[in-house]
Formats: structure tokens, C-alpha cells, sequence
């Protein structure tokens, strides 16, 4: 059985469809299991109904405004570098509503159901096609994976939805009594939960140099420092996972090919540039290329 497992990384899942295209257009892998976490969620549906040219125009088109209700942040631009700043009128009146979060991304909710149809859902689940959605529950303190085969409609969408909810710039839901959040927050990278559910051969996208290669620019307010935080712990989490994967791999004979970004994309994945993610998306699928017959996938990504 062969899986493919497409890490978090919020707007640099661009990237990941590009590589996702070629691995399913010109190799011709057929996959038998999807996990995705996070924008890797918002992927794997539309990849294993091969619906690859409407998923691609969902990336290259989105901006802030399709994804937040209420975007917490402005984003401002120093020294050539994107950097957001805290919209003050947005999160304090967030906050006086009762909100846990200083912003809601009830427009990525709509979005979803908007380009994922009834009809999409009953045919992917026709497939027997194992797709399946990283989420943390804080409540319990555990990550969950939710199959499409488990659920119905409205509530497979909600689990694509909590899968990519940011918190605390994102979201929060609250289902069956307890609260949920971004599966990357638990797990980036989920190769050993494709290996438990039988992938013999895995094909990782990691929305992630390989290596560090880069120092974060200073933190400029608390918005900034916390999105450095978070990006810290998550590449602990990211390093653990994979560490976590290649042990089980090789204990279960398992094989995994892996697919780092070449080069960093962005140092702060919550801004939604669609011209940045066309190129990405290009790139992504150029360097899967350059994997298969050894061009050079760099020129577009550096420019």
C-alpha cells in the first residue's frame, strides 16, 4: 500500500500540491492512503479524486479575506521582509465578544464546504480511498486522526476546518465537550499513523528545509514573537515526527521517500500572497521533477 502524507505549513501547501501533482500526473502513483495535517488536510480530498487543477485554483486565489472572519493582524512589510503587526480593533472587540481567540477563520470553514461538494464526499468515500485528518484535542491532550469513513458531510468538513485552526490567531471549536486546534500542534508530520494503517511505501511532502538555515528576523510585538514561538515549537514537533516515522518505518520494513522544500519559502505562513503561491505551486512541482530526472528546480524558487 502506498500513502501520501502532507505536513502543516499553511500557505506553503501551495508548494505541497505542486509536488503532489507531479507524483500523481506524470508518475502515476496511485495512492491508497491520504494524511494530511493542517493546509495538508485542505489537500488530500481534492488529490485522491485527482481534482488537482480545482484544488491548484483554490491555492493560487486565496488571500486573507477567504480565510479569516476576523483577521487579527495587519501585515506590514520592513527591510523587503512581511511581518504582521496586531490589528488592535480587531482583537479587542474579538475579544469583548466572548472570544478565547484573536481572530476567527469562519471564512476557511465556508471556503471548504464551498469547494468540497456532498457529491465530492460520497464519491471519494465509493473509492474506499483512506483519507484521513490530523487534529489535536487540548481537552484530552492527545492528537486524534479522523477517517472520511467515519463521519458524514457536514462533519468530515468541520474536521478539515479544526485540522487547520491556527490557535490563537485561528478558531477554536469545541465538539463532543472538548476543545480542538491545529493537528500540527500535535503532530506535523504524521508518517507512523500512515505505516499503523498499512502503507508499505510512503511519500512525505515536508513543508520544511531539511535543515535550519535561516535566523528569525527580531520579534517587533507580541504578535510576531508569539508566530516565533509557535514556529519554534512546531519545528520540534516536525524534527520529533519524522524521527518518530523512520523508526517505525524501519522496524515495519516500511519505505519513505521524503520531499523538504529546497529552499525557505516564507518565515511566516498565516500570510496568504496569491502570487507567491502560484510561483510556489510551481515550484513545488518543478522540484519533484528535479527528484525524478535531476533538472534544476531552483531558478523560480529564488526569484
Amino acid at each position: 500500500m502506498r500513502a501520501l502524507v502532507i505536513s502543516g505549513g499553511g500557505s506553503k501547501g501551495a508548494f505541497a500540491g505542486g509536488v503532489a501533482q507531479y507524483l500523481i500526473e506524470n508518475k502515476g502513483f496511485d495512492y491508497d492512503i491520504f494524511i494530511g495535517t493542517s493546509t495538508g488536510s485542505l489537500l488530500v480530498s481534492h488529490l485522491a479524486l485527482k481534482k488537482i487543477d480545482e484544488i491548484k485554483k483554490i491555492y493560487t486565489s486565496v488571500t486573507q479575506d477567504s480565510i479569516f472572519s476576523v483577521c487579527p493582524f495587519t501585515i506590514k512589510r520592513k527591510k523587503g521582509i512581511e511581518t504582521i503587526g496586531i490589528n488592535h480593533f480587531n482583537v479587542l472587540r474579538n475579544i469583548l465578544r466572548g472570544s478565547k481567540t484573536f481572530g476567527e477563520s469562519y471564512g476557511l470553514k465556508q471556503l471548504i464546504k464551498d469547494n468540497f461538494s456532498k457529491k465530492d464526499f460520497e464519491e471519494l468515500k465509493k473509492t474506499g480511498l483512506e483519507i484521513v485528518i490530523t487534529v489535536s484535542n487540548l481537552s484530552l491532550n492527545q492528537v486524534e486522526y479522523k477517517s472520511i469513513h467515519d463521519f458524514g458531510y457536514d462533519e468530515f468538513c468541520e474536521w478539515v476546518w479544526i485540522s487547520c485552526n491556527y490557535t490563537p490567531f485561528m478558531s477554536l471549536a469545541k465538539k463532543d465537550g472538548c476543545e480542538y486546534a491545529d493537528g500540527g500542534l500535535g503532530s506535523m508530520v504524521p508518517i507512523d499513523e500512515a505505516i499503523k494503517r498499512g502503507a508499505t511505501t510512503v511519500d512525505a511532502i515536508v513543508l520544511q528545509t531539511e535543515t535550519t538555515t535561516y535566523n528569525r528576523m527580531p520579534s517587533l510585538n507580541a504578535f510576531s514573537l508569539l508566530t516565533n514561538m509557535f514556529a519554534f515549537m512546531l519545528d520540534r514537533i516536525e524534527g520529533q515526527n519524522i524521527r518518530i516515522g523512520k523508526f517505525v518505518a524501519t522496524n515495519q520494513k516500511a519505505i519513505i521517500n521524503f520531499y523538504y522544500t529546497p529552499v525557505v519559502l516564507t518565515t511566516n505562513a498565516l500570510i496568504f500572497d496569491k502570487e507567491k503561491m502560484k510561483q510556489w505551486w510551481q515550484s513545488g512541482f518543478n522540484f519533484a521533477k528535479f527528484k525524478d530526472d535531476g533538472t534544476s528546480p531552483l531558478a523560480d524558487m529564488e526569484s
